[in-house]
């Protein structure tokens, strides 16, 4: 996020990591970076380097509806990440235990630490970003690796439900009455009024491939489930995947509907062809999960910074996205 959390300060950062990992900032650098979370760069007495990662659990609807059930699901994907690494999949970024064991700390019941090593970045993406044909079959090559590795226990289970789809309802319903909160409310009340039709058939047509691929019967193998460009670092010797708050078991287009583009090497190296229905219903599915976000976000108190110029630019292209 580009703008710092409200109520959450540099000092909170430097108790927490004291407190739950031993580590003495004596450096610390807040880097507006990545949304949904906080990130702040850290460099202990030792010399060692630290990404830090601050969550709202209040607002981590990934991971689970209520600040409770958001940490016991945040706390079964750090897990999982830390299980494949372990595995032998090293392109997985893990995150590091506290000296309890826990991969997330549950610092008040609303705020949580995830700590990660620093490692050094030679480029990096953004979402937008095209991957050239060598870098997506490598990203392939690796997704392929993950949907082949074995079930870590305790995995998170991915359901293809419309993430938000209450939001999005509710969005619907309340079209004709004035929306509060913040200062870009009504205008996405209007941009939902003018787009009403489109958002109610695009579920509809989610609801479609739902079902179908229910009635599929399709096994299942680990996904990351947001293997867009921005989670992709180049290092020296390779490529590290991160974030992965939102792995889950799943079907395998949820990841490569995201990769999109010739999904040929995928094949190559499974023998799998990903099914056209569940591409088209992953690709939907990315465009009403963003809806949901973004109308959430402006449903509910806002100011006019940063961050939500940023999220009003994103309400505007999913609408457009939704449209073709």
């Amino acid at each position: 996020m580009e703008q710092r959390p409200t109520g959450f300060d540099d000092g909170d950062v430097r108790s927490a990591l004291t407190r739950h990992h031993g580590i003495d900032a004596r450096e610390l650098h807040y880097l507006a970076v990545g949304f949904g979370d906080y990130h702040w760069e850290a460099t202990g007495a030792d010399g060692r380097r630290w990404f830090v990662k601050i969550s709202d659990l209040t607002d981590k609807p990934q991971c689970g509806a209520t600040a409770a059930a958001a940490l016991v699901g945040y706390r079964a994907a750090m897990r999982t990440t830390t299980a494949l690494r372990a595995g032998g999949l090293h392109f997985v970024l893990a995150p590091e235990p506290s000296p309890a064991g826990e991969p997330v700390t549950d610092l008040d019941g609303r705020w949580a630490l995830t700590l990660f090593a620093h490692v050094e970045v030679t480029s990096s993406r953004d979402f937008y970003s095209e991957l050239p044909p060598a870098d997506r079959d490598h990203l392939l090559t690796m997704l392929a690796e993950l949907h082949t590795a074995p079930e870590p226990d305790g995995a998170p289970v991915h359901t293809p439900d419309v993430p938000d789809r209450v939001v999005i309802e509710e969005a619907l319903a309340g079209q004709d009455v004035s929306w509060s909160g913040g200062p870009f409310s009504e205008p996405a009340r209007q941009a939902v009024v003018t787009h009403a039709t489109t958002i109610r058939n695009r579920l509809t047509d989610a609801d479609a491939l739902i079902h179908q691929l229910g009635a599929s019967g399709r096994p299942t193998v680990v996904t990351h489930g947001e293997p867009h460009p921005g989670n992709l670092l180049d290092v020296d010797g390779g490529q590290l995947l991160i974030d992965w708050d939102t792995v889950g078991l799943g079907v395998p287009e949820r990841d490569l509907a995201v990769v999109g583009g010739d999904l040929s090497a995928y094949t190559d190296a499974t023998g799998y062809e990903p099914q056209r229905h569940a591409l088209e219903l992953y690709r939907l599915r990315w465009g009403l999960a963003d809806l949901g976000e973004f109308l959430r976000w402006f449903r509910n108190p806002h100011a006019d910074d940063a961050d939500s110029r940023t999220a009003w630019e994103g309400l505007l292209q999913t609408l457009t996205d939704l449209e073709s």
